[in-house]
Formats: C-alpha cells, structure tokens, sequence
C-alpha cells in the first residue's frame, strides 16, 4: 500500500494556500490592534475574539491545505470529514472572531446590507444552504464539480459563503441583525438536522458506489488533480483508491455518509445547548428586572 509522500510536499501542504492565510492573520492583527481607529465606534478585538479568529485560520489550513484536503481526493470519508469541519465548524469561529464593529463597517457598504439582510433570513437561509448542499451530493453534479477545478472552488466557496449565512441569524451578536428569540433558536437548530439528513441518508443507505470520482480510476486520477500538479500524476501509476486503502468503496462512501451526521449531530446538539443557555439566561435576566420595576412602583395606598 502506497503512502501520500509520492505525491510531494506542494500536494501535501499547499504552500501557497498557506501564505495567503498567513496574510488574511496578519491584515487581521494589523486592523484589530493598530487601525482600528480608523472605523466607526473601533475598539482593540478582545483576547477571546482573537482566538477564535486564529482558530478559524488554522482549522482552514488544517482542512484545506494540509494532507486532508489531498486525502478528501482519494477517500469519500475524508471528503465528508472535510465539508464537516468546513460548514460546521469554521463559520462559527468566523463569526465569532470578527469583532461587531467590523462586521457593521463590511454591512455598511452600498448594496451589501439589503442583500445580507434578504440571505440571512433564517428561513432563505436554511433553504439555500441545505439545497445547495443536498444538490452537490446528487452524483452527476457532485461529478461534474469535482472534476473542474474552478467550477469546484467556485461551488465549495458559495457554499461557504452560504454557510457563514446560515450560522448568521443564530450566533450573530448584532443587536440590529437578532431576528430569533431563543426558543425560535433551538427550532432553528432542529430544522437544520432535518434538512441535511437526506443527503446523508441517501449516502449511508446507497447499495452501490454512487461517485464515479472516488469509483471510476479516470475520474478519480482527474479529480486528484485539483490539488496534485500534473506532471506528479503523470508519472505515478495508480489505479484508484484501493491503492491506498483496504475498505472498500461502498464501505467508504457509507462511512462518510454516518460521519457526517455524527458530525452534524454534535456539533448542532453543542449549539442547542448554547442557545438554551442563551433563553434560559435571558429570561432569568428579565425576571430579575421585573422584580426590580415592580419593587420601585409607587404602591397604591388603599
């Protein structure tokens, strides 16, 4: 069995994926820290925000520069375990690094805001992100997409993007941009699990391989090279997948299909107990203030 050393350090560890985060770190330090005051109500981001935004950058290299993203190429598990961490997990720490105040100065900008607002409603945004994802796992687009290197980093960031959009209206801390209350949040979380359940239902119950690209040794020797150089695959003889995993293809594609919903599982089952925290806090917080109203109403004297 082959190791993915014959693919060399540039197919490996994206070297200039890497620079480019690097940069996307240090403008963010730059502006947080040293320009902030060149923005509307700008304050140094906090340690917490920093954190998550560093957490965020290396969750990025870490999915999509380092050998996973080469692995996701040659095993249909590892492609789940990658859109996972991707849709799931980094938006999240996107929202939450970015301090407010930057988040309003990129809203403020001509034709953003009516857009943004329109994309964040929590209904349009459950739809868009749910369809376009169910839509990229149907095996003719899924395919198609994998094959063309701009078309899939095209599609893979709209979905991003649309990710980033349906996380939006449940974590955002903009008081102008809460449309849900907290019992609404954790209905939002749930119909959230059941939007993404058929495409992965449609994957763990399939009794045949259903991606040529991870099935086929032409459209998998095509779609690995969206991150191998052609002239490294080109002097490799490979046959597909089984010449570097001993499970089957079907085992494979069922694997990925129960990992992404344990991943979907725990990371929503995470989030609803934040938002329960959230309601429970929250109406605690307008009790206490209530109590408080009431002790300093005038009383009534008989």
């Amino acid at each position: 069995m082959l190791t993915l050393d014959i693919f060399g350090f540039r197919a490996l560890w994206s070297p200039f994926f890497f620079l480019a985060l690097t940069g996307i770190l240090i403008a963010y330090y730059l502006i947080v820290f040293k320009y902030y005051e060149r923005f509307k109500d700008g304050v140094p981001a906090t340690k917490k925000q920093v954190a998550y935004f560093t957490a965020f950058i290396l969750v990025l290299y870490s999915i999509k520069g380092s050998p996973v993203d080469l692995m996701s190429h040659i095993m249909f598990y590892m492609h789940m375990i990658q859109m996972s961490v991707l849709y799931l997990i980094a938006p999240p720490l996107l929202i939450f690094g970015v301090p407010n105040w930057v988040w309003r100065a990129f809203l403020s900008l001509p034709f953003i805001e009516p857009v943004f607002r329109f994309l964040t409603n929590p209904l349009v945004a459950l739809i868009m992100f749910n369809g376009i994802f169910s839509i990229y796992h149907i095996p003719l687009i899924f395919d198609f997409v994998k094959t063309d290197m701009w078309l899939h980093a095209g599609y893979t960031s709209m979905l991003f993007v649309f990710a980033i959009l349906m996380w939006w209206p449940l974590i955002n801390e903009l008081e102008e941009y809460q449309t849900l209350s907290g019992i609404k949040k954790m209905g939002y979380i749930f119909a959230d699990g059941v939007l993404i359940t058929p495409a992965c239902a449609l994957i763990i119950f399939a009794d045949a391989p259903m991606y040529a690209t991870f099935s086929d040794p032409n459209a998998w020797a095509q779609a690995l090279q969206l991150c191998v150089p052609t002239t490294t695959l080109s002097s490799l003889n490979l046959s597909g997948p089984e010449t570097f995993s001993s499970m089957s293809l079907l085992e494979d594609q069922r694997l990925g299909g129960v990992i992404m919903k344990v991943i979907q599982e725990l990371v929503y089952g995470f989030f609803l107990g934040y938002a329960f925290f959230q309601w429970f806090r929250s109406e605690e917080d307008q009790t206490e203030q209530d109590a408080i109203n009431l002790a300093r109403a005038p009383q009534t004297v008989k």
